[in-house]
């Protein structure tokens, strides 16, 4: 039996074997469970078994970028293993937002959702080449969508009165043309002076071509270069900005460049941007 000590409450036993090990979280590490932190950059982490510290530079894919004071760059997964402040964590990346519900289209139009999909109506846009269908589609896409509307192109406007002898406009059949350079007394104009009919409307900006239709500011260019009669326009801009100018391959680079650009409609100009809403007008009047 243990000594007896003396205290305030008289004779008692003394605990030689001292506290109960068993008592309170004795399963609990000595530096605590494992937590999970989302990361963040600047983030200063240990890896214990290597001693390593470094802050955090980037993340993805599952794995994380710690930078040490020297600028030297380790790899490592993301997951448990690390020390923040000498306490173990799991580190986690931050959980993606959610996109912002689309409110608006790119033409400024208030956006539909949920909307079937519907047949094509008969009625058409047409305008003169890819480069045109391709920056309609960007900006318009959404609204000719909800319209059923089909926007196709001509490869040039020489044969407009042919194509649209072909379409055989009529009621309920209604053809909308966009064309470039329609400005009196030019080439475009006297073609579609040719077209007579009611259910036919030609409409048209005056930019020798649709790259011109896009605000300069919003290609980071302070104007489009004027290129001398004669000289293939699009090669000639080019040319002027010290763009590769050999051959197709580099004006389809240049213009997925310039396309890429176009957010809106804010980065078009007025005079295109009317008559597109102009024709999508036209031929959806029931």
């Amino acid at each position: 039996m243990g000594k007896g000590v003396l205290s305030a409450y008289g004779w008692g036993v003394a605990d030689r074997y001292g506290r109960d090990v068993l008592a309170g979280d004795w399963r609990k590490p000595k530096n605590g469970r494992t937590v999970d932190l989302v990361i963040e950059k600047g983030l200063v982490v240990e890896e214990p078994s290597s001693g390593y510290v470094g802050a955090v530079v980037r993340w993805e894919h599952g794995v994380v970028d710690l930078e040490d004071r020297h600028g030297k760059i380790k790899t490592y997964p993301l997951g448990p293993g690390f020390w923040v402040d000498g306490k173990p964590v799991n580190l986690v990346a931050p959980k993606k937002a959610a996109p912002a519900k689309k409110t608006h289209t790119a033409s400024g139009s208030v956006a539909v959702s949920n909307v079937r999909a519907k047949v094509a109506r008969a009625s058409r846009i047409y305008v003169e080449g890819r480069h045109d269908a391709e920056l309609v589609e960007r900006v318009w896409g959404d609204d000719l969508r909800i319209e059923s509307v089909v926007v196709e192109y001509m490869e040039g406007i020489d044969d407009l009165p042919a194509i649209v002898s072909r379409f055989r406009p009529g009621p309920g059949r209604r053809l909308g043309v966009l064309v470039d350079h329609l400005v009196e007394g030019s080439k475009e104009s006297k073609i579609a002076a040719e077209i007579n009919n009611r259910d036919v409307l030609v409409v048209g900006h005056p930019y020798i071509d649709i790259w011109e239709a896009i605000k300069p500011s919003s290609v980071g260019i302070a104007a489009w270069p004027k290129i001398p009669r004669g000289q293939e326009w699009k090669k000639g801009v080019l040319e002027t900005f010290g763009w590769p100018a050999t051959d197709q391959a580099d004006v389809a680079a240049a213009w997925k460049h310039i396309l890429s650009k176009v957010r809106s409609y804010a980065d078009l100009e007025p005079e295109l941007l009317g008559r597109v809403e102009e024709l999508i007008d036209f031929v959806t009047q029931d």
